[in-house]
């Protein structure tokens, strides 16, 4: 059964005194979803797992905080949206019963942190590498808003799959005493990945940021494919001669044969998997107007961000990929399993 929505607007704290005075529900759970605002369907998805989670006699908190700490330029600071009244009103819709939105002096009184957490060489890749210094201020905000809540779970969007990565690394590293849980990334029917970002979008450019969710579902699709392959192949010659198994499939016409057993043996998934995203991405940086600029396409390993051999035969990973169209800089991946190629 679905927990009831609570029906009165949630209560607005603004400062962690009001936080600490929150009655909590003897005997519940109180769950947690940070944001810095915006909201969108994507947080509403957050908050509405958090509800399930905390059930009907839970509490569930959302944090509304622009972190400085997190922007390496003041322009992008600046430029962040802030729209605190349609935040309130999404974040009671899908079921919190408080909002807490402090200011940065609550936050920071005295001005920033001079001890933060450090996210270590894994907050040194990709997003890492092109925003120096981000993912030690998001893990700071993090720990302290998770200190001021005291949530029993927390809740993060898997559309920032290195964000969430770390995020568990540090509760587990550091002995948080909370359960930390992704969310399915929340997309529109054009396939792009809700952000508060796309608002800055022009048609123009939202056609070709369409490209980022193309190449990543393109590269989903190759990858069943070739699985899909190797397991008729392996079915129909269970003795291992894969070259006789395509034999009676079919597969070794001439036009299809290098591709067929190219795309089954051991190490060519990951490399499949890459050249297809890629297609799509180069066809936008040099077909899109306007062009997409890729700044990283990058299959990693989701314990520490590293990259995917080409040999991985099976497994856990995630595509991503990072590029700017216009002045707005977007993020996606997908998560994907490798099957045992063997």
């Amino acid at each position: 059964m679905t927990p009831a929505v609570p029906t009165a607007p949630p209560a607005l704290l603004r400062t962690a005194a009001e936080l600490d005075a929150l009655a909590r529900p003897a005997g519940a759970e109180r769950a947690v979803v940070m944001t810095m605002g915006a909201l969108h369907e994507g947080h509403a998805s957050l908050i509405r797992a958090a509800r399930a989670a905390a059930g009907a006699d839970g509490q569930v908190v959302v944090t509304v905080f622009v972190n400085p700490l997190q922007f390496g330029e003041a322009a992008d600071l600046d430029r962040y949206p802030r729209t605190l009244d349609a935040d309130l009103e999404i974040a009671g819709a899908a079921g919190a019963d408080a909002v807490f939105a402090p200011g940065v002096d609550e936050v920071y009184p005295g001005g920033e942190p001079q001890v933060r957490i450090t996210a270590g060489p894994m907050g040194e890749r990709l997003e890492g590498a092109a925003r120096p210094g981000h993912f030690d201020g998001m893990l700071t905000v993090v720990a302290k808003l998770l200190h001021l809540t005291r949530p029993d779970e927390a809740f993060y969007g898997q559309k920032d799959a290195q964000q969430l990565a770390l995020i568990r690394r540090m509760a587990r590293d550091l002995n948080f005493g909370v359960r930390i849980t992704g969310v399915p990334t929340v997309r529109d029917p054009d396939g792009l990945a809700l952000s508060s970002r796309n608002r800055f979008l022009s048609a123009e450019e939202r056609r070709t940021a369409l490209a980022l969710p193309r190449a990543l579902f393109a590269a989903r699709d190759r990858l069943a494919a070739q699985q899909a392959l190797h397991e008729r192949a392996r079915a129909t010659a269970p003795g291992g001669d894969r070259a006789a198994g395509l034999n009676r499939l079919g597969e070794v016409r001439a036009a299809a044969d290098a591709q067929a057993v190219a795309l089954v043996r051991p190490g060519g998934a990951p490399a499949a998997v890459r050249a297809a995203a890629r297609l799509i991405l180069d066809e936008a940086a040099g077909r899109g107007r306007p062009p997409l600029a890729l700044d990283y396409l990058a299959l990693i390993d989701p314990a520490d961000f590293t990259e995917i051999p080409d040999d991985r035969e099976s497994g856990e990973a995630i595509l991503a990929v990072a590029a700017r169209v216009g002045d707005t800089r977007l993020i996606d991946n997908i998560p994907l399993t490798f099957g045992a190629l063997t």
